[in-house]
């Protein structure tokens, strides 16, 4: 933890999809509460418009969608620090083609300490 899940829809052309999860990476990695850059992880879903539906009208529409899991006990602050910085993020290397309305979502959840593993091998 903490988990990064990055999904998008594939008419946005152009998305730099490695650049994307660095900048995103580093958004939480350079947090205070995050003691261990190792231990951030993300991962980025690429989805077929064919297997989306926005809206009653989908046509020209399309979004990136960032999910940040984190461990219980972080502040509000904290967490909306985070979110706005990943924001930031989304705001300068999502592509805006003039012909596509592209919607941007952060949402942070917590993760249960109680029934979270983690080990490494």
């Amino acid at each position: 933890m903490p988990h990064l899940h990055i999904e998008y829809t594939d008419n946005l052309t152009g998305l730099n999809e490695r650049e994307l999860m660095r900048e995103v990476n580093a958004v939480v990695c350079n947090h205070p509460t995050v003691t261990d850059e190792a231990d951030v992880k993300s991962r980025i879903a690429r989805l077929n418009m064919g297997n989306v539906y926005i809206g009653n009208q989908p046509d020209n529409r399309g979004f990136v969608h960032v999910q940040l899991q984190l461990m219980a006990g972080r502040s509000t602050e904290a967490k909306k620090q985070m979110s706005d910085g990943i924001a930031e993020v989304l705001r300068r290397l999502v592509p805006q083609p003039a012909d596509l309305h592209v919607q941007l979502s952060v949402d942070v959840a917590d993760m249960d300490k109680a029934t979270y593993f983690k080990g490494r091998l």
